[in-house]
């Protein structure tokens, strides 16, 4: 097995990620009416018990393979995988599939590619979230990007962003955060003692178990939905 690569500790820019990019329910925690979006949990997929280790001076697990980190280096919560089998929970996001979606600028609904177009990526949120810090600020936001079938089926279906939602495109957009539990490294065994959001580049992130990333968009304009 290759070796695990360590977590960068170059110095970057890094600014404290505003409330808003807490994780405040995904779409995919929403029903949809008969839709089950791709980022949903099922009942079948209950969180995979693994010992919490302290190896390299980083939290680890007792017998770690190489899809418990990213390529970050940042070690992930071990959940199972078996869409489709048991009850939909919209009210928990399926880590692992949250993680494939902002990698890949994957619509959270479906799985399938994020609209893309000149202006950029489209993504969908609450009208609240976004007036916190509205344009041109940076939005920071747990929530995956969409397709334009799903985005107009999402805002006629979630009561989420039925009626106050806003739809933006970015040009420029990176992944800026992890959300997780914050461990210490105890006598006996690691021990959890927050559930945070912790910058991409923070030494923390050794000592954190992740949940969700956190995708900041830079570049970006407010759009209407087409009809």
């Amino acid at each position: 097995m290759a070796p695990t690569p360590a977590v960068p500790t170059r110095a970057v820019p890094t600014r404290a990620v505003p409330p808003h990019a807490l994780p405040t329910r995904p779409l995919g925690s929403f029903p949809l009416r008969g839709v089950v979006p791709y980022i949903t949990a099922w009942s079948s997929e209950a969180e995979q018990p693994a010992a919490l280790v302290v190896r390299r001076g980083r939290l680890g697990y007792a017998d770690e393979h190489p899809l418990d980190r990213d390529r970050f280096g940042i070690l992930w919560r071990r959940i199972g995988a078996s869409p489709g089998v048991g009850a939909p929970e919209y009210g928990r996001v399926h880590s692992l599939r949250q993680r494939r979606t902002m990698l890949r600028a994957l619509c959270q609904v479906c799985g399938g590619p994020a609209d893309r177009d000149r202006d950029g990526v489209l993504w969908l949120m609450g009208r609240a979230e976004y007036e916190r810090e509205p344009w041109p600020a940076p939005i920071e936001s747990p929530h995956p990007p969409v397709c334009t079938p799903c985005a107009r089926k999402a805002v006629r279906l979630c009561p989420h962003l039925r009626d106050h939602y806003v739809a933006v495109r970015a040009r420029r957009f990176h992944l800026s955060a992890v959300h997780g539990a914050l461990h210490v490294p105890t006598v006996a065994r690691p021990r959890a003692v927050a559930v945070e959001t912790v910058p991409l580049y923070s030494p923390r992130t050794v000592w954190l178990q992740a949940g969700q990333y956190i995708t900041r968009l830079v570049d970006y304009r407010t759009v209407r939905l087409p009809e």
